[in-house]
Order: C-alpha cells, then sequence, then structure tokens
C-alpha cells in the first residue's frame, strides 16, 4: 500500500492541477469537482488546505506572481535602467501571452466559480504587507525605476508610484494587444509599446534622446537574446 501524501504535497497538487485546468480550458474548467478528479482526490480536499475555493483562486494567482517575478529576474539587468524597463516590458508582454488565463486570474481579471483573487495596493505601506509574491513581482519594476532615479534619468518621486504608472500602461497594452486591438503578431510592440514607454519616460523625466536610445538598446539586446526579430523588432 502507497504512503498516504503529505498534506502539503497534496496542496501543491491541487494547485499545479488548477493551473493546468486554467490553461487548457479556460476559468470555467476551475471547478472542486474537476479538480480534485485531476488530482485523484475529494473534493474536500479543496476545503481542507484552501478553505474553499477562494483560497484556491489566490494560491493559483500567488504562483502566477511567482512565475512572472521570475520571468523578470531572468530579464537581467544592465548599466541602464531606463533599457532595463523596455527589455522588462517585452518580457513580460511576452509572459502573459504565453500563459493569458493564469494571468487573467493572477491580476482579478476573471473570476472562476465567482472568486476573485484578493489583490493589495503595491503602492503602500500598508498594501505591501503581506503581499510578497505581487510584491516581489512589481519590485522588478519599482528597482528599474529607483535606478532611473538616482541616474538622473526620472526626476525625483515616489518609485512605487512611479513604477505603477509604468506598470499601469504596460498591462493595458497588453491586454488590448491580446484581445487582437493592434492587428496581427507582434507589430504593436512597434508602433504602440515602445512609443508609449519613450512618452512616460519623458514624461517621468527622460529626454526624448535617451529615451529612444535605451528603446534600440533594449530591443537590439531582446533581438540577440532571442535570435529572432520577429514583427515586433523590425527597424
Amino acid at each position: 500500500m502507497s504512503p498516504k501524501p503529505r498534506a502539503t504535497e497534496v496542496k501543491a497538487r491541487l494547485v499545479e492541477a488548477a493551473i493546468r485546468l486554467l490553461d487548457d480550458g479556460g476559468p470555467e474548467t476551475l471547478q472542486a469537482r474537476k479538480l480534485a478528479a485531476e488530482v485523484g482526490v475529494s473534493t474536500m480536499a479543496v476545503y481542507t488546505h484552501f478553505g474553499g475555493m477562494s483560497g484556491l483562486v489566490d494560491e493559483v494567482a500567488r504562483a502566477g506572481f511567482v512565475l512572472l517575478s521570475r520571468w523578470l529576474a531572468e530579464a537581467g539587468e544592465t548599466d541602464d535602467p531606463v533599457a532595463d524597463i523596455f527589455t522588462m516590458a517585452r518580457t513580460y508582454q511576452q509572459a502573459v501571452a504565453e500563459r493569458p488565463q493564469l494571468f487573467a486570474v493572477t491580476f482579478g481579471q476573471t473570476t472562476p466559480g465567482g472568486k476573485r483573487a484578493t489583490l493589495s495596493d503595491l503602492t503602500t505601506a500598508e498594501g505591501r504587507e503581506g503581499a510578497q509574491e505581487g510584491l516581489e513581482a512589481f519590485g522588478h519594476i519599482v528597482r528599474a525605476t529607483e535606478r532611473a532615479i538616482q541616474a538622473g534619468r526620472f526626476r525625483p518621486a515616489d518609485e512605487y508610484q512611479a513604477a505603477a504608472q509604468l506598470w499601469s500602461a504596460l498591462h493595458g497594452f497588453v491586454t488590448l494587444e491580446a484581445s487582437g486591438h493592434f492587428g496581427p503578431g507582434e507589430q504593436g510592440i512597434d508602433h504602440i509599446l515602445v512609443p508609449l514607454g519613450i512618452t512616460l519616460a519623458v514624461g517621468l523625466g527622460d529626454t526624448v534622446e535617451q529615451a529612444g536610445r535605451s528603446a534600440e538598446a533594449a530591443k537590439a539586446a531582446w533581438r540577440a537574446k532571442t535570435g529572432n526579430a520577429g514583427q515586433g523588432d523590425n527597424e
């Protein structure tokens, strides 16, 4: 007789199964019955380990933030913080494009079974308390923003609020692009995202010339990394 799995193992398997269901069939497939069948446990396990579907959705959102943080960390860091912001924007776009269902739950855009992930205002000290996974992901943008301020590229400002402006614009672009508003392929990268980033950088204190050079440096680094210019990276 095989040993009974530990509680932490069952919990992890339920989260992994929930993400698989999301990826394969969207939020409507995330149901306690289907989830239990996927893992081979009773539906009571969802309530035992998460207190119900709301708790499970929160855990899925945390997993999404962990994945996003890993993506952004792998984007790397250079001596040009504004170029790093452009690179993270491109990385963020790719992450959401590859896992749209997971990140829709992560950011509260979809509500599996009517349950929305619990979100926090990461621009305030109070909101950042207990929001470890979301803060780690957002923190990559915050650190690049702070470096841009320290380098004199952006004017002095609260780095969390300035980073939130960048995040808001980026996420708006990604959401609209995913819905097909900016044409086929990745043409919106060049036509919308890069000019948007330059406009925001200038608004935060950069010059058009410096922001443009940083954008080009980020595009060159992206081409070198991926080995493929892609439609959105055409000169």
